[in-house]
């Protein structure tokens, strides 16, 4: 039976992880579809999920109350998506819609959590990987938040 563990030991954000720690990743993980236009997850949903783009394109958006969608970052291949899983009430924060046929890899985020309680190493490893993709999400909101609204405001 083939497993998810060639694919992710590939990724960029598994490089150089422990065997042992791939193998339980690997054990949280799935292969998962979005066709153009469906929603991966809508703002204040719970969260149980971080997802590896292998093929599409996938548009992280907010929706102001009376307004209009506003995307705040478009993630396609290789990229990686949805750390909210990690992040108490582990809830949603944004919306995530497949802009082309989308193929990804989801990792179950409860699952991760279980397996980061029982092994702190492992829980500090995937912290360590995640926070340049916060990160990189946090400046691209602000990027997009200012190109929408930098105009109309002045300090």
């Amino acid at each position: 039976m083939k497993t998810l563990e060639p694919l992710l030991a590939e990724h960029p954000f598994f490089k150089n992880l422990e065997k042992s720690y791939l193998e339980l990743i690997v054990g949280c993980a799935s292969n998962v579809r979005f066709d153009p236009g469906q929603f991966i997850f809508r703002e204040g949903e719970e969260a149980n999920q971080f997802y590896i783009v292998r093929q599409g394109k996938v548009a992280i958006e907010i929706c102001p109350p009376g307004g209009e969608p506003i995307i705040l970052q478009t993630v396609s291949d290789g990229e990686i998506f949805g750390w909210s899983w990690m992040v108490p009430p582990y809830h949603w924060q944004f919306d995530a819609q497949a802009v082309e046929l989308t193929r990804a890899i989801t990792l179950d985020g409860k699952c991760l959590r279980g397996k980061c309680q029982e092994d702190h190493n492992l829980g500090y490893e995937l912290l360590n990987r995640l926070l340049p993709i916060i990160g990189k999400s946090l400046e691209a909101t602000r990027i997009q938040l200012l190109d929408v609204y930098g105009t109309q405001s002045k300090r």
